[in-house]
């Protein structure tokens, strides 16, 4: 059955073989005269098109997670259905300019009316193959260098599904300087560059027992599929995530020193052991990102409030063990909560490395942006006052490092710290960029008390 969008029925269509040659407002009358099109004096061939962009790492159904993860696939965007689902894909230019588009692409069955359009200008074709080849669009304009983001939405099709898109090709002169996409690795370029702040200990030969921190995740950043991680630590981590649009969670894991990807694998003399957890707090084997013990427990967070994050590290020399522990502060109830103790084997430490992270976890939530702000970092050893940890560096993982994906950021915020990613905003910060938070005070935090 032919799929048609009726605000587009009372335009003449200029249609020759697969691609439409004429532009919006150009083959035929249109009722919208302020409307831009693509350049309609150019005509591409598929040597303008030297760069392949492809679908499966670099696009997302437009405001919607749900249909970005069963849509797309490695394939591109298949078994697309509806007119609702606008397929968007990013590239990053460091050039303005004219750039050339096309899409390598091929219908199921019939003929497919598609709508093609970047930076406000736009432009139909019509596909009609069913063996895939490079469809030209035409010539558009880049008028800020950065991330693009090229929409195109379905108008009506002759047979049950729009066309299966496998890659966005772009050429001319704004692909001239630097450009940055996903090429492979589709699953953690999809996820989106995490990124760090990698903390300087008072003394870095000190033997710290206790770290505190805390992190306010802003109004309207709490995006689906993020977690915020305030304790990082070598051996586990600890922090906050918005699981989904009704659950979210405060978690705390600790890696086994075995190195699998396959909890059930690691054996028994290396395998992390539960001590005590909080109420209604869950305990399990987590696997994929190495191996060991995870705890969390789901909990309403709230945007705009300050939480507190208190880690405890015990080594036991004689036992070639130590044990880590969590507790989280609940501003607005003035409560600590024991979130879990956990013994890990064949290891001796007190605090190393401490860091914090922003990441998002879900694929399909890679195109929405997200922040949070981290501050109040302490440390304290046994029998001697706390002590502030001041400093910072910035850094981000291999998505970043291999040029992937470029939105990410970190800096100075009010009092303390802050981290950015995901959402395709343009302007980066250097890894290993120092930054120094001010000096803030600690709050009362009784040790003796502690749950």
């Amino acid at each position: 059955m032919m799929k048609m969008k009726s605000v587009y029925q009372h335009v003449k269509y200029c249609v020759v073989g697969m691609v439409c040659l004429g532009m919006l407002g150009a083959c035929g009358s249109s009722t919208n005269k302020t409307e831009k099109t693509a350049n309609q004096a150019v005509v591409l061939t598929t040597d303008d098109l030297t760069i392949e962009v492809p679908i499966a790492g670099n696009s997302w159904i437009e405001n919607d997670i749900e249909a970005s993860d069963t849509l797309i696939t490695k394939e591109g965007i298949t078994q697309w259905q509806s007119e609702q689902h606008q397929l968007s894909t990013y590239f990053y230019v460091s050039k303005v300019g004219k750039v050339n588009l096309g899409l390598k692409a091929k219908t199921l069955a019939g003929t497919s009316t598609i709508l093609v359009e970047l930076n406000d200008q736009k432009k139909r074709i019509l596909l009609s193959n069913s063996i895939e080849k490079i469809i030209p669009i035409g010539q558009f304009e880049v008028v800020k260098p950065g991330y693009q983001k090229v929409i195109i939405t379905g108008i009506e099709t002759s047979s049950e599904y729009y066309p299966t898109i496998s890659q966005l090709l772009i050429g001319g002169e704004a692909t001239a300087g630097s450009n940055y996409y996903v090429k492979d690795d589709f699953y953690w370029g999809r996820r989106g560059p995490s990124v760090h702040l990698q903390y300087q200990l008072p003394d870095e030969d000190g033997s710290y027992e206790w770290f505190y921190s805390e992190i306010t995740v802003p109004k309207g950043q709490d995006t689906l599929g993020s977690y915020y991680m305030a304790n990082g630590f070598n051996g586990g981590y600890f922090g906050i995530q918005v699981n989904s649009e009704t659950e979210r969670r405060v978690l705390f894991s600790i890696w086994s020193p075995y190195q699998t990807d396959d909890p059930t694998t690691i054996p028994e003399e290396y395998k992390i052991k539960l001590l005590k957890k909080g109420d209604d707090v869950y305990t399990g084997k987590f696997g994929n990102e190495g191996s060991g013990g995870q705890s969390y427990v789901k909990y309403p967070w709230k945007t705009g409030v300050t939480y507190g994050f208190l880690t405890r590290y015990q080594p036991r020399p004689e036992e070639n063990k130590t044990d880590f522990t969590a507790y989280f502060y609940d501003p607005q109830i003035k409560e600590w909560h024991l979130i879990a103790s956990f013994r890990r084997p064949k290891t001796t430490t007190y605090l190393a490395s401490p860091y914090s992270f922003l990441e998002n976890f879900i694929p399909g939530a890679g195109q929405f942006e997200r922040m949070a702000e981290y501050g109040n970092q302490w440390v304290k050893s046994t029998g001697k006052a706390w002590e502030p940890m001041l400093n910072a560096k910035f850094t981000y993982d291999a998505t970043a490092r291999k040029e992937a994906r470029v939105d990410y950021q970190g800096g100075i915020q009010g009092d303390g710290f802050y981290l950015k990613n995901t959402g395709f905003f343009s302007e980066q910060t250097a890894y290993k960029t120092p930054f120094t938070r001010k000096s803030t005070q600690l709050p009362p935090i009784n040790l003796e008390q502690l749950p």
